[in-house]
């Protein structure tokens, strides 16, 4: 596969150009909601997980698959959506998407119990998936190719702007409002972001988009789904030999096989294989995918630590993560310039090793750790992820001619879902496991079916010691005990694969790009077969 130059389709209209930083704002606005309601979430699974009436009870399971519903779901659905917005339009796609996300949001705020919650919470994904590869394929119709990395620098920069607001926003509601407040929020955004993208953003389509491959997302979806719910199943029974979980991660693996198969021998296939020829593109891809394994796995206990060990409150743990936010705010929108000094491979190379560090010292907090250092850790690792989500962006976007920027967006993103929804999952169960079997020791004299539910979670255990009263102290040290190994053992996993990551950005992403010739446009991506 080559990649090609700049397309030679006519220029972008005047009047939508004059306006194109409006419209940018407008994207970022419909980008806000769907990255905020993940990063409130974020600070509300402790209250989910408290009995009602405070939360619904939900267990670590329920918690990750509320997580995964929606990743699961909104990764399923997304190269599909990306190449309806090619055949439809973008801005109609946009528009319904934003009117399902709030729809589904309202519903997830009155949800009476964890099944409710997982499903509007996968009716949200259906939205968000139409919205995501959306944002970025309007961007890049609407810029001209020697603006698009800042824009993209400046949409990137986005993302941590919603995960600065979002766990504030959250602890502030659930400090003065029960907790379907975190999901209530995101219908008025919805409503405002409806009203200016009628008034500003233009529509957009390919002029030859593909076919629709419902097989190929059925089989997409289906084969995720079987995956990822034996791998948490794994750990929620602490035993990966466990029939029904071997056969479930196998069933998976055989539905992916076949959805790869079925991609290949399509003519019209919901993911191109002949994209992933280019190695610098499926570098690209992977990086991402591997970044967000690992984020999303550490990030999920995070909460956990700060809350449930230190003692926290939902809004402080909010605060306590703007670090993280800040450092992408700052860096993201200014990336570029160090890929121009130095190179993607550089760049993106050092910051996935940035990315391993941060991981690796989150295996040296403990109980009594100055939280300022848990404050430098999240700095660097927000300013690790804008060194590489820009460049990434970057490459994976103008690899492929403007009219296919749905699909290049989409595939972004999916993999980045795909990879998060992993991440969750497997990291979710290593931390499960290394959980149960440090504080199984300490239950005996629990009942029966107490024990069992007590060592699904720190969260458990602390609600059984709670209703022991007395009889029940003894168990918040040993909890306390446990959930820390099982963190610095989930932690040295994440920075492993981050570390991977780092090892295939440097092998294959393309280095400084010679000086170019005046008049002529600069690549950044050099395709490879």
């Amino acid at each position: 596969m080559t990649s090609p130059a700049a397309p030679a389709a006519e220029r972008i209209p005047e009047a939508v150009h004059r306006r194109r930083w409006a419209i940018l704002g407008v994207l970022m606005l419909s980008l806000l909601i769907v990255v905020l309601d993940n990063s409130i979430l974020n600070v509300a699974i402790k209250t989910i997980s408290t009995p009602a009436p405070t939360g619904l009870g939900a267990s670590q399971s329920e918690l990750e698959w509320a997580i995964n519903a929606y990743t699961l779901v909104f990764a399923g659905l997304l190269f599909s959506a990306g190449l309806l917005g090619d055949r439809i339009g973008r801005k109609k796609v946009l528009l319904g998407g934003l009117a399902v996300f709030g729809i589904g949001s309202a519903l997830a705020a009155e949800s009476g119990s964890p099944a409710q919650l997982i499903a509007f919470r996968a009716l949200m994904a259906l939205g968000a998936a139409f919205v995501m590869p959306a944002t970025l394929a309007v961007l890049m119709n609407v810029f001209e190719r020697e603006e698009q990395p800042k824009a993209i620098g400046i949409w990137a920069g986005g993302v941590g702007l919603a995960i600065a607001i979002g766990p504030i926003t959250g602890g502030v509601l659930l400090a003065h409002f029960w907790w379907g407040s975190v999901f209530l929020i995101n219908v008025p955004i919805v409503v405002l972001a409806i009203a200016l993208m009628v008034w500003l953003v233009p529509d957009s389509r390919d002029p030859s988009p593909g076919r629709i491959d419902p097989v190929g997302v059925v089989l997409s979806v289906v084969g995720l789904v079987l995956l990822v719910y034996g791998i948490i199943k794994g750990g929620e029974l602490a035993d990966f030999t466990d029939p029904v979980v071997l056969s479930t991660i196998g069933a998976g693996l055989v539905v992916l096989a076949a959805f790869v198969v079925f991609e290949k021998r399509s003519d019209h296939p919901s993911i191109d294989v002949t994209y992933f020829k280019n190695k610098v593109f499926s570098a690209a891809i992977a990086a991402i995918a591997l970044v967000f394994f690992a984020l999303m796995g550490v990030t999920f206990f995070s909460v956990f630590y700060t809350q449930s060990v230190r003692g926290y409150s939902p809004l402080q743990t909010g605060l306590l993560m703007l670090p993280l936010a800040a450092a992408q705010m700052i860096f993201a929108p200014r990336a570029r310039l160090v890929v121009d000094r130095f190179g993607n491979r550089a760049t993106t190379t050092a910051g996935m090793l940035v990315i391993t560090a941060t991981l690796a010292l989150f295996g040296t907090l403990d109980a009594d750790t100055p939280i300022w250092w848990l404050e430098v850790v999240f700095f660097f690792m927000g300013a690790g992820m804008a060194h590489i989500m820009t460049p990434t962006s970057v490459v994976i976007m103008q690899a492929l001619p403007r009219e296919k920027a749905g699909s290049a967006s989409a595939l972004s993103n999916t993999f980045r879902q795909v990879g998060g929804a992993l991440g969750i999952a497997v990291l979710g169960s290593v931390l499960s496991t290394s959980y149960r079997n440090g504080i199984e020791g300490h239950l005996g004299l629990l009942p029966a079916g107490a024990r069992d539910a007590a060592g699904e979670s720190i969260e458990a255990t602390l609600g059984v010691a709670a209703k022991l009263g007395a009889r029940g102290e003894g168990l918040v040290g040993p909890a306390n005990d446990a959930f820390l190994h099982a963190m610095h053992v989930t932690a040295f996993w994440g920075a492993g694969v981050a570390l991977i990551g780092a090892v295939v950005v440097a092998a294959f992403l393309p280095g400084r790009p010679p000086a170019q010739k005046e008049g002529t446009e600069p690549e950044l991506v050099r395709a490879e077969s």
